[in-house]
């Protein structure tokens, strides 16, 4: 065999996106030597075609022929995180940290394997690792980080990251922020919503946001590690709420998030399944494309006036225990989300009801008990 011309042949038919071409190439590689690049594209082009066993196994191939390879252990570490293998992912993550200690993605990775476990003193410490944070301190505002100083009398601006829910979650963490002048400068969706918290919302575009002088600066996935939250201080009784509004339903449901979110090819309802759902007595869309609804706020007065929502991962559901109103949540078995455990009751939205995934993909079992659900309370 050829090696290097099987490596190129391969990288052309990746970079044309012919994967199941690339696919036997790197098959060919791999029968005959470890070749650690070749194994690990052929993981990657397994994982993206949903054979997450496969994947796995040549992951693991990967790391098992390269233990001295960061990349190749961080890599192995995610796809175990991926598939909710929370103690070899943490085992795996740990030994990414052990060969270089300034590896932030593994870092941040171990940190939402802890937090997922509710292992909070660790993880949110680990968590800040985080690129985006790395960003905004490389971008070099004129004042400091805030981490933890006195804020009595002090002006904090958070600038807004990650999704609408995130956002969402974390925003149960700005009354704890009394005594200082807090400026939350966020997407206009979440404007009216957060009106009623401490906190002044000023509109803020990704990029052209004209910085005003403050004290300090906090991202809202930092303040649980700021504040020093446990699970046992976690705040989770309703913050945000809605003034019922007549939608003609009494269940809403939200089968699928932004398409931009890497995890949402394994979070939404296929459209078959999403159309049992709606079929169910009382029930409507909460999509806004389907409702009209402008921003969150005019989602929660929706909310405000249901019985119940059924939703997927997604802002809406975030949205719904964040007002303290009844919430099932259909979970994916393949997610990378560390905010809602598989067994249990979810710490953060006493309200939820959490419907996981057995086998990765299989929603048939889960919209199948929802409905059971449902029809049993009617």
């Amino acid at each position: 065999m050829d090696l290097a011309a099987e490596i190129a042949a391969a990288q052309d038919h990746v970079d044309a996106g012919r994967l199941e071409a690339a696919e036997r190439h790197y098959r060919r590689i791999v029968a005959e030597v470890d070749h650690l690049a070749s194994l690990h594209n052929l993981a990657v082009i397994l994982n993206r075609s949903g054979r997450t066993e496969e994947a796995g196994a040549i992951f693991r191939r990967a790391a098992e022929a390269a233990p001295d390879k960061p990349f190749q252990q961080h890599a192995y570490a995610n796809h175990l995180r991926e598939t909710r293998r929370m103690a070899a992912s943490e085992a795996a993550y740990r030994a990414t940290l052990a060969l270089d200690p300034d590896y932030p993605e593994a870092a941040f990775g171990l940190g939402c394997v802890l937090l997922a476990q509710g292992r909070f003193a660790e993880g949110w410490t680990l968590y800040d690792r985080r690129a985006g944070r790395a960003r905004l301190l490389h971008r070099g505002l004129p004042f400091p980080e805030w981490r933890g100083e006195p804020l009595a009398g002090k002006r904090l601006l958070i600038w807004r990251e990650q999704g609408f829910g995130d956002q969402i979650m974390m925003s149960r963490f700005l009354p704890q922020l009394a005594g200082a002048s807090v400026t939350y400068a966020g997407p206009a969706q979440l404007q009216r919503l957060f009106s009623a918290l401490p906190v002044t919302f000023e509109v803020a575009p990704t990029e052209g946001y004209p910085v005003r002088l403050h004290d300090y600066w906090i991202l809202p996935m930092s303040l649980p590690q700021r504040l020093g939250v446990t699970v046992e201080t976690l705040p989770n009784a309703p913050y945000l709420s809605g003034r019922p509004k007549a939608s003609g339903g009494r269940i809403g449901v939200a089968w699928r998030g932004q398409a931009a979110n890497r995890n949402d090819p394994f979070r939404s309802l296929p459209d078959d399944f999403a159309a049992k759902l709606l079929a169910l007595p009382g029930a409507i869309s909460l999509d806004p494309a389907d409702t009209g609804a402008a921003d969150f706020q005019e989602t929660a007065d929706i909310i405000a006036g249901l019985d119940l929502v059924i939703s997927v991962d997604s802002a809406v559901a975030h949205l719904a225990g964040a007002m303290g109103h009844p919430v099932w949540v259909m979970l994916a078995a393949r997610a990378l989300d560390w905010h809602w455990p598989r067994q249990g009751t979810s710490p953060w939205y006493p309200t939820a009801r959490l419907f996981a995934q057995q086998t990765p993909g299989d929603w048939a079992p889960v919209v199948a008990a929802v409905g059971q659900a449902v029809l049993a309370a009617s």
